[in-house]
């Protein structure tokens, strides 16, 4: 069982930036593929990137490449996502996900393929 607990959310003006963290108990991080997803009033649930379990791919939604960069440290069993140029239309709920699977990050862009889940971030952005 993993637990993962997200953190560094906020509310930041337009092309600001932040970093959100995700850190995990249970088990090491290494295990796992870690995704980020976000979900903001009245719309589905939609992939923001993924990392690969050894840290050696990565995979962006087209909304965000060239913005946001995942990066992880399993010695510290924390993943991150540093989002800059940040735009009224990244406000949603962050969360972090851990997938047991060895796939690389390409692969990882539904939601359906994790296993385990944070509670959570809110990211607000405003104009």
């Amino acid at each position: 069982q993993v637990q993962l607990v997200e953190s560094g959310g906020g509310l930041v003006q337009a092309g600001g930036s932040l970093r959100l963290s995700c850190a995990a108990s249970g088990r090491t991080l290494s295990r796992y593929g870690m995704g980020w997803f976000r979900q903001a009033p009245g719309k589905e649930r939609e992939f923001v990137a993924a990392i690969s379990w050894s840290g050696g791919s990565t995979y962006y939604a087209d909304s965000v490449k060239g913005r946001f960069t995942i990066s992880r440290d399993n010695a510290k069993n924390l993943v991150y996502v540093q989002m800059n140029s940040l735009k009224p239309d990244d406000t949603a709920v962050y969360y972090c996900a851990a997938d047991r699977t060895r796939r690389t990050a390409d692969k990882m862009g539904s939601s359906a393929g994790y296993d385990y889940w944070g509670q959570g971030t809110q990211v607000t952005v405003s104009s």
